[in-house]
């Protein structure tokens, strides 16, 4: 299968593989010759004695070593690779297939198990060699290797027409989720216009560069799998937008709910206040008149308070005086009180028996 990288060649031989029922046998990129040739007795031990069907796959890109090739180049022209097998375990695999030889007509010496064996690889072993056109790697190899071209059939892989383009569009797209079919078909042909135009331009770039510039299947499946994530994101970044406008239009009717709610009870709040205001200013009359009263009555108390301090202040006055009066008599009355001090009842009666008392 020759083609340019991504145009399919493994895909169809996996699928091959599967509508008959073979087994796929792949080796790993950074494989030595050694590993290699293990690996081909393992096919040949599947193929040749246990007879299970493999398909062998293997790409340019696997070709480390260009000695792999030569294992190739053998396969491919006689069947066998030779010094494969030591002869211990050859000799081995031969003893396990004798029987089956037998039955099928060949003979029990080693060169007729021999062939036998390689007979029955051949039918049961394939290949499967996905090369790619690109540079001069292809054509020395085929020179080298007489092979790879003489002993196969070989399936060139062109460009894909639009009506696979469109179709394979139009598949990958009935995953998306758009309002109409009509819009599925118009994206799947502009996808499919896209790649054709990479196509003419790459003939235009070679034409004026003289330089080779490839698309390939692969780059149009990376198309609409770049097309389906960046609709996915601006679906998603739209509905993100759709809940915050809901979410905003969801909080402003609750906040208007409440509004409202506020408004009505601010409306029986107001006629609550309206009848307090009233009766309130009632009260301001009432209290207005008595406060008039109580300053008048304040009037005749400062009237009486006045002449009470007047009184206060004449009666202090005559304290006073009569204060520094009663200082003048102290010193006399404890004169007085020392004098009597001496007298007693003999005293007295001496004193009432005088007929004149002296002056003192």
């Amino acid at each position: 299968m020759v083609g340019v990288g991504g145009s399919g060649k493994q895909s169809l031989s996996r699928l091959a593989a599967f509508i008959l029922g073979y087994d796929v046998f792949r080796i790993s990129v950074n494989r030595s010759t050694n590993d290699l040739k293990e690996d081909i007795r393992t096919m040949y031990t599947k193929a040749g004695v246990t007879g299970i069907q493999l398909l062998f796959v293997l790409t340019d890109s696997q070709i480390t070593d260009e000695k792999f090739l030569v294992f190739i180049n053998d396969m491919l022209s006689s069947g066998w690779v030779p010094d494969l097998f030591p002869k211990e375990e050859f000799d081995g695999l031969l003893g396990k297939i004798r029987t089956e030889a037998k039955s099928a007509n060949y003979g029990d010496s080693p060169d007729q198990l021999f062939d036998f064996f390689v007979d029955k690889c051949k039918r049961n072993l394939h290949l499967g060699l996905c090369f790619s056109p690109v540079g001069d790697a292809f054509r020395v190899r085929a020179r080298r290797f007489p092979g790879i071209i003489n002993c196969t059939q070989i399936d060139w892989f062109h460009e894909w027409p639009k009506d696979a383009l469109i179709g394979v569009a139009g598949r990958f797209l009935k995953e998306v989720e758009l309002p109409s079919d009509e819009i599925k078909d118009a994206i799947a042909l502009n996808m499919a216009e896209c790649h054709l135009s990479i196509a003419a331009a790459n003939t235009d770039f070679l034409a004026r560069e003289r330089r080779y510039n490839y698309t390939t299947p692969t780059s149009f499946l990376e198309l609409i799998k770049f097309y389906k994530s960046l609709f996915k994101k601006k679906v998603d970044k739209i509905v993100d937008k759709i809940v915050r406008l809901e979410t905003g239009l969801s909080t402003m009717k609750s906040t208007t709910e409440q509004v409202e709610g506020l408004k009505q009870q601010l409306e029986i709040k107001m006629v609550d206040v309206k009848k307090q205001e009233e009766e309130t200013n009632v009260l301001i009359e009432i209290v207005g008149k008595e406060s008039l009263i109580a300053e008048e009555e304040q009037r005749l108390a400062n009237i009486e308070q006045d002449k009470t301090t007047a009184l206060a202040n004449e009666a202090k006055k005559i304290k006073d005086e009569a204060d520094v009066k009663l200082q003048e008599a102290i010193p006399a009355m404890e004169a007085a009180k020392q004098a009597v001090d001496c007298l007693n009842k003999t005293t007295v009666q001496e004193l009432k028996s005088l007929p004149k008392p002296p002056k003192e």
